[in-house]
């Protein structure tokens, strides 16, 4: 038996078909001894489109549906906003029926209907490096649409209007509570959890085109890769420590570690609620490390029928794969 790591832990491995959605953690273990149950998703079962709500453990094998009880709604943005303490949680899931994980059960992006997806770029000094820029003096946010999330396996639109697609890792950081007007110190109390991202970035759309604007180039569909999961913050000993990896067709491109963030989580917080109300489920995009395909040399953009790999130490794995409109 072949031993793999998933979501951190060892896991053997089964003769059924791959988990939907859950990468193999093999080069990263989560060295947190706290509660490995805290991994919230949302999902879909086979000829049924009513979105649900649950709960997957460490190794990614088994899951607690949430919305089949009474607790909670089939919606993480309004679980959240019940703002659940981890021991009430608990103690509700020991009423819950585990089931295993398989083929039948799709994973959706762990939140669909967030009010806000905040982005940051040049957040990484090495990546501010292989441009030849200097790192900005204040950071530089812009935003993304709804439009944009996909699941863990969710596939990836080479729009015909671009021919300049390229990757970019990130950690994504869910708001928990109301955020206005929050100092760096209390920050992170307003945070409910970490997922990994993939910002899909159409460079010339970003760059040459659309007045300079980001908007376009940034929010086409399918352009926010989302899971497989949100791991509940007190799962995550340090979100500034985090090993993060991002292949192309089995390649590494990316490979670094969210220590090297320029404007750390806490920051990046406080600066957004000076002027505007983060809300529970708020997505915010942390920034990418050096790797990007549009700074290679020569320069290298996707094409259907690639495969994007994005995985981070603790929080998973996704897969998406590139595909034509």
């Amino acid at each position: 038996m072949v031993s793999l790591r998933v979501f951190g832990v060892l896991l053997r491995q089964h003769t059924h078909k791959s988990l939907p959605g859950f990468g193999c953690m093999r080069y990263y273990s989560c060295e947190t001894k706290q509660v490995p149950k805290m991994r919230f998703v949302q999902f879909l079962r086979k000829n049924d489109e009513r979105q649900r709500l649950g709960v997957v453990s460490e190794d990614g094998t088994s899951l607690v549906e949430l919305s089949s009880g009474s607790c909670v709604s089939n919606d993480m943005v309004s679980f959240i906003k019940q703002n659940y303490s981890i021991s009430e949680l608990e103690e509700k899931l020991k009423n819950f029926k585990s089931e295993e994980m398989n083929d039948s059960i799709t994973l959706l992006p762990p939140v669909t209907n967030p009010e806000k997806i905040l982005c940051i770029g040049l957040n990484y000094q090495d990546h501010c490096e292989e441009q030849n820029k200097e790192p900005p003096k204040q950071p530089m946010f812009f935003s993304k649409f709804n439009n944009t999330l996909v699941g863990p396996r969710g596939n990836v639109i080479a729009h015909k209007i671009t021919n300049k697609i390229d990757w970019e890792v990130e950690l994504a950081v869910i708001i928990g509570k109301k955020c206005k007007d929050v100092s760096r110190e209390q920050a992170m109390d307003y945070i409910f959890g970490y997922s990994v991202a993939q910002d899909i970035s159409a460079r010339d759309w970003q760059k040459e085109r659309n007045g300079g604007q980001f908007l376009i180039g940034k929010s086409m569909d399918t352009f926010l890769p989302i899971g497989p999961s949100i791991v509940h913050k007190s799962l995550i000993k340090d979100p500034h420590d985090l090993e993060m990896v991002c292949k192309i067709n089995g390649v590494e491109k990316q490979h670094s570690n969210t220590n090297n963030m320029i404007y750390k989580i806490d920051d990046m917080i406080s600066r957004l609620s000076q002027s505007m109300t983060l809300q529970p489920g708020d997505i915010l995009l942390t920034g990418t490390p050096k790797g990007v395909g549009m700074y290679r040399n020569p320069p290298e953009y996707l094409k259907p029928g690639d495969v994007i790999e994005s995985e981070i130490q603790c929080l998973g794995k996704l897969v998406n794969k590139v595909v034509a409109p």
